[in-house]
């Protein structure tokens, strides 16, 4: 499932082609797992209505519209297969495309989601995300979203009403270059261990959206190219393979669900 990284990097190169268009028509699948509002009510928003901005709230893409005094956000969530693309009208419309916006500019706006677990919607303006922001979360504030918190850390970090964007890929890098074993009980970090976390996680995310993101499935930005920031991966996917560190076999357990891989070397 594309990540924060991702998600910012499909926004900015998607804000960069159609900020300040016109949509002038919708088209929609008509399949419904894939539309969170109704289909008619997404139409009805968006077309006439000129597109402000383009922004990553968490893991989700939101674009501003404006029509006259009237403001509104256009949602979506990429779920583990979507894509947003921008596209010339002549270009083959891709297999599993589930909207087309028309734009004033001539190009269209598409969203493509072959396993349809991505959502799209329409609401007021103001969405802010279940979580705080990972990139700008102040010093005090991150050390006291895992007060008192006897999960893992690893699971903390993946909790978005805590931390929203974070996701499997970035929780197991950050750790690893913050020296925490991802099984440790987040309440039972030391401040200094916590800010350590916090510093690493920023690093990875910025280098990760300077990369493109890491395209380990799916992903693609906005023009259809994949990301370059799976070629830094340290433990994320390299199950027994040589810590890039120490040497010792990078190992995988599961925390929560999900595949967790980690040096128990150069993490404790």
């Amino acid at each position: 499932m594309p990540e924060l990284p991702e998600v910012e990097t499909v926004a900015n190169g998607v804000h960069e082609r159609v900020h300040g268009q016109r949509i002038d028509g919708v088209w929609t699948s008509g399949k419904p797992q894939t539309f969170k509002s109704a289909e008619s009510e997404i139409a009805e928003v968006l077309t006439g209505a000129r597109i402000e901005r383009v922004r990553r709230v968490g893991k989700t893409i939101v674009v501003s519209l404006r029509r006259g005094e009237a403001a509104a956000e256009f949602l979506v969530h990429l779920g583990m297969t979507g894509r947003l693309l921008v596209s010339a009208p002549e270009v083959e419309v891709p297999k599993h495309t589930h909207a087309v916006l028309s734009l004033s500019g001539g190009n269209e706006l598409r969203f493509v989601d072959a396993r349809r677990f991505g959502r799209l919607s329409v609401r007021a303006a103001g969405y802010e995300g279940p979580g705080a922001e990972p990139l700008t979360v102040g010093e005090d504030e991150f050390v006291a979203l895992f007060r008192g918190r006897k999960t893992p850390i690893k699971a903390a970090l993946l909790n978005q009403s805590l931390l929203h964007g974070v996701g499997n890929i970035y929780a197991d890098e950050s750790l690893f270059r913050a020296g925490i074993r991802p099984a440790r009980q987040a309440a039972r970090l030391t401040r200094k261990e916590l800010l350590r976390l916090r510093e690493a996680l920023k690093v990875v995310l910025a280098h990760a959206i300077a990369l493109g993101g890491s395209s380990v499935s799916d992903y693609v930005d906005a023009d259809g190219v994949r990301g370059f920031f799976q070629l830094e991966h340290r433990v994320y996917l390299r199950t027994g393979e040589p810590c890039l560190v120490c040497g010792s076999a990078v190992r995988k357990i599961v925390i929560g669900g999900r595949s967790t891989h980690f040096c128990a070397v150069c993490q404790r």
